[in-house]
């Protein structure tokens, strides 16, 4: 390969103005090229990007992991992902992996099933009034917390009680799982409350951003983006012809 196919117009000038010869830079090339063939890099290069394909590589060991940004502040403030492992909870769905990515199994018989397509939809309304950024970048005190909670954990006991049948809790299996049903969905509810005790999470996010206005301000900082750095792909001769060459 030539070092013209690798390297432009500018790149080349500013080589050849550091006292490189186009020989050494075609020699560094071929260098370059032989150490992308050999087989040990690319069954390393291979082995690293099927780890970065596989979900499972940055999963957590919870029920089901989500697809978050690794953006801190737009991660913090996603709340969809819990309610759809909510939403998913509740309709008696599975997590399963295929092909690289992370799915979920509709149950086969209606046994599975933990809430019909109504009560899916009537707890998954509730919830969403609740779990919600306006509520986790509000400023509660924890004793308001606690009547909410108690408010909550009361009504949705009534809603299961006066609505059973109508949700999908037609069986005596179903029933009994009602007062774990309503611990989760307080507890969920709850969690998303304690992250505004004292406005706990604005005052977390300020800090966040101040920090990341910061390292912006400083010279020679990498910031993560969470954007994956673009590189040359096979060959990066730039990386090392001039720390080859240097001095001679």
């Amino acid at each position: 390969m030539q070092y013209t196919e690798v390297l432009n117009q500018q790149e080349i000038n500013d080589l050849k103005k550091q006292g490189l010869t186009e020989t050494q830079i075609q020699q560094t090339i071929d260098e370059a090229e032989q150490e992308a063939n050999n087989p040990l890099m690319q069954s390393y290069n291979q082995a690293r990007q099927t780890i970065s394909l596989d979900p499972r590589a940055n999963a957590s060991n919870s029920y089901i992991a989500g697809n978050y940004d690794s953006n801190l502040i737009q991660w913090q403030l996603e709340l969809d992902s819990i309610l759809e492992r909510v939403e998913h909870m509740l309709r008696g769905d599975r997590p399963a992996y295929k092909q690289g990515s992370v799915i979920w199994t509709v149950p086969i018989s209606d046994t599975e099933k933990i809430l019909n397509d109504f009560g899916v939809a009537e707890v998954m309304r509730i919830l969403s009034n609740y779990v919600n950024r306006n509520t986790i970048l509000s400023n509660y005190r924890e004793e308001v917390i606690n009547e909410k909670m108690f408010d909550l954990g009361n009504e949705l006991v009534e809603l299961f009680y006066l609505k059973y049948e109508d949700m999908g809790l037609n069986t005596l299996a179903k029933r009994k799982l009602y007062p774990m049903l309503v611990r989760e969905l307080v507890d969920v509810t709850h969690s998303a409350y304690l992250r505004a005790l004292h406005g706990g999470e604005r005052e977390s996010l300020r800090e966040a951003r101040s920090v990341t206005q910061n390292e912006h301000t400083q010279g020679g900082v990498t910031i993560n983006t969470g954007n994956p750095q673009q590189t040359r792909g096979l060959l990066n001769p730039m990386r090392y012809l001039l720390g080859k060459y240097k001095g001679q």
